[in-house]
């Protein structure tokens, strides 16, 4: 999927408050950490791996990447970066 304004339709009619874009330096690679919502992005540019309990996600242009709240994970920008459209769901409470 490469239709931005498709998917941030899609994230938003999912429950996903917050739709940001990032820009992910080349080779940048942050060790395992969660976050406390849900994550689905789409790569627009570039590669992103994320890995989290044993799995990978290795995602190119027009493919999307998804992580559940509180999942441990580490995630790795390829040699040329790369930029994510992210939508965040919040959990309520």
């Amino acid at each position: 999927m490469t239709d931005t304004a498709a998917f941030e339709a899609a994230l938003r009619a999912e429950g996903f408050q917050e739709v940001v874009r990032r820009e992910v330096p080349p080779g940048q690679a942050l060790e395992e950490h969660d976050h406390g919502w849900d994550v689905r992005g789409l790569v627009l540019r570039g590669r992103f791996v994320v890995t989290a309990g044993g799995q990978v996600q290795d995602r190119g242009p027009g493919e999307v990447f998804t992580l559940a709240a509180g999942c441990r994970h580490a995630e790795a920008a390829g040699e040329a970066g790369a930029e994510l459209l992210v939508g965040r769901r919040h959990r309520a409470g």
